[in-house]
C-alpha cells in the first residue's frame, strides 16, 4: 500500500495550492503524511488482526488527531459506537487500497470494500467509490490489463472512464465527492505508465489532490508490483514507527 501512502504524501503540499501540471518536486518541504495514510493504514491493520474496520480506524484516528480529517469524520471518531452518517465522500475510496490488495476474489473485495466504507460512508457513492478502488486495485494485481480494467469499472459502476487526463484538467476543480473525484483518479492510473507518473496525472489534475494521488498511486502499484526505492525510501522516512510497523506487517503477509 506504499503507492497510496506515497500519492497521500506527495499530494499533501498541492491540497491547498492547486496546481495544473505534471512538472513538480515529487518531495519538498511540507510534504506530510495525512488522513489519508492513517487511514488506509487503519483498514490494512483491521485486515491484518480481523477486528471490525470501525475499530481499528477510530484507534488510529485518534492516535493521529490533527491529521486532516472533515469535519463530520471528526465527530464520529470521538464519539464511542457513532454510526455512519451517509457521507458520499471520497474517504472511503482513499483508505480501501489494502483491500484489493488482501482478499481473493471479486466478490470478497467488493464485499469487504462495501463494510469498510459503510462504517462513515453507508451513501450509495460512499460505497461506490470504495468499491471501485478497490476492485481496480485488485484487477491491476492479479494481471489484468488497463483495457479490461477500465471495462471492469465502467460496466460495474457506470463510470465515464474514456476522458483523457488533458482534456478533464483545464476546467476540473476541488471536488471531494466519490463521483466527482474516484473516476478522475482512476483514468490518472490509466494514462500512467509508471507509479510516479500515475501520482503526477492524479495532482496536476488540480482537485483534491492527495486523496486522489492516493487512489490512483495504490492501484498503479498493484498493477507495477511495488513502488521504485527513490519513492519508497523517502515516503518511509516520513512514516513514524506504528504506521512503517503495520505497512510492514502487511508487505508480509500479503506481498
Amino acid at each position: 500500500m506504499l503507492g497510496a501512502i506515497a500519492g497521500d504524501i506527495v499530494g499533501s503540499v498541492y491540497e491547498a495550492s492547486p496546481i495544473k501540471t505534471k512538472a513538480f518536486p515529487l518531495f519538498r518541504r511540507g510534504s506530510r503524511f495525512t488522513d489519508d495514510t492513517v487511514l488506509t493504514v487503519a483498514v490494512a491493520d483491521a485486515i491484518l488482526s480481523g477486528r471490525p474496520y470501525a475499530d481499528a480506524v477510530r484507534e488510529f484516528g485518534r492516535r493521529y488527531p490533527d491529521a486532516g480529517y472533515g469535519g463530520s469524520f471528526r465527530r464520529w471518531l470521538h464519539i464511542d459506537g457513532a454510526g455512519p452518517y451517509g457521507s458520499w465522500g471520497n474517504g472511503s475510496a482513499m483508505r480501501v487500497s489494502p483491500v484489493g490488495l488482501a482478499f481473493g476474489s471479486e466478490e470478497e473485495v467488493l464485499e469487504q470494500a462495501r463494510l469498510s466504507a459503510a462504517i462513515t460512508h453507508d451513501h450509495p457513492e460512499g460505497i461506490r467509490g470504495a468499491q471501485a478502488t478497490a476492485l481496480a486495485v485488485f484487477l491491476a494485481r492479479t494481471g489484468h490489463g488497463k483495457p479490461a480494467i477500465r471495462d471492469r469499472l465502467v460496466r460495474g459502476f457506470d463510470y465515464d472512464l474514456e476522458r483523457s487526463v488533458d482534456e478533464i484538467r483545464p476546467d476540473y476543480g476541488f471536488d471531494v465527492s466519490c463521483q466527482g473525484s474516484v473516476p478522475e483518479a482512476i483514468i490518472a492510473f490509466l494514462e500512467s505508465d509508471s507509479v510516479e507518473d500515475a501520482i503526477r496525472n492524479a495532482v496536476s489534475l488540480g482537485g483534491d489532490s492527495d486523496t486522489m494521488a492516493c487512489i490512483a498511486g495504490g492501484i498503479a502499484e498493484a498493477f507495477h508490483g511495488g513502488v521504485p526505492d527513490r519513492i519508497r525510501e523517502p515516503v518511509e522516512a516520513l512514516l513514524p514507527e506504528d504506521l512503517a510497523q503495520v505497512v510492514r506487517s502487511f508487505r508480509r503477509r500479503f506481498g
